[in-house]
């Protein structure tokens, strides 16, 4: 049966650019239609140079809360109202939502990172060492993730110095800059047999390029068996990373997850819900990828 849209649906969406591939429709639709809420999300494809009248625009027509997605997720920061301290720390917003008539800007992405290993993951991470693969928006996020849970040490590698340099400086006046350190690719060989949680946050691996890795296989052969690996890509399901991983004794979490539980924290924040119908958004991009468990 095909949902009736009327003049009470409430607009949910995501914003973004280009906006055709995203998966949060299929997610939050799903779960919305679980939940029998008269409310519908959709994707609005938003060119840059148009970032300030879109928001205007949405707020115009009514729209609850809305996903930024690339490559907004930096530049919608000034527009919004308010911003809450965490992605004010990390420097970009994946979720917005309307509260008394303003924009609010958050960042799910960490909670979305974070849940698989508050939850089906549990340890003591206060003892552990978390090594993190790439210095872009994504990582910034895992490193907060990681500053949560409390790890004792926090690595960040990177091929480029300057980037890296510039990823250390846009923390400077938070009081996280000294939870982390920030090492050249060339230093990995020491951290690998270090980490109990190994994070790829670089696109390296991702379709098309299915046959990649961000590490060769000598470099992962030294992650000690056990360690999670964890890759922020979700096709291929498992990537080349992730196998050889696995090959080595280590606990696969794939970006599926992440997604799924970023999506989630963004539902509770718009519908005011705590529970929400999460095994159905997981099944709904897994049927949609033509995925199976």
């Amino acid at each position: 049966m095909t949902k009736l849209i009327t003049g009470k649906t409430k607009l949910l969406g995501v914003i973004g650019h280009p906006v055709e591939h995203s998966l949060s429709p299929v997610m939050h639709n799903a779960a919305i239609a679980q939940l029998g809420l008269d409310y519908i999300y959709l994707p609005f494809g938003i060119e840059p140079q148009n970032l300030e009248v879109a928001i205007a625009g949405l707020a115009a027509v009514g729209v609850v809360g809305f996903n930024v997605t690339i490559p907004h997720k930096q530049a919608i920061i000034p527009l919004l109202s308010e911003v809450t301290p965490l992605a004010q720390t990390i420097g970009a917003v994946n979720t917005v939502s309307r509260k008394n008539n303003q924009w609010v800007g958050t960042n799910t992405d960490i909670e979305g990172f974070i849940a698989p290993l508050q939850t089906t993951y549990k340890q003591d991470w206060s003892q552990k060492v978390a090594v993190i693969l790439g210095n872009g928006g994504a990582a910034r996020a895992v490193v907060a993730g990681c500053i949560q849970l409390g790890f004792a040490q926090i690595h960040v590698v990177g091929r480029n110095m300057q980037k890296l340099e510039e990823f250390r400086n846009n923390w400077s006046n938070s009081p996280l800059a000294d939870k982390f350190q920030v090492h050249q690719w060339e230093e990995l060989a020491k951290l690998i047999p270090q980490a109990n949680l190994l994070v790829n946050t670089t696109p390296i691996g991702m379709y098309p390029k299915v046959d990649e890795s961000p590490l060769s296989v000598e470099e992962i052969a030294n992650l000690p068996m056990g360690a999670i690996a964890y890759d922020l890509i979700y096709i291929p399901k498992p990537t080349q990373f992730l196998k050889q991983a696995q090959k080595q004794g280590a606990i696969a979490i794939d970006g599926l997850e992440m997604l799924v539980q970023q999506g989630v924290a963004a539902l509770k924040i718009w519908l005011q819900q705590e529970t929400l119908p999460v095994e159905v958004m997981r099944q709904a991009l897994q049927n949609h990828l033509g995925l199976k468990e």
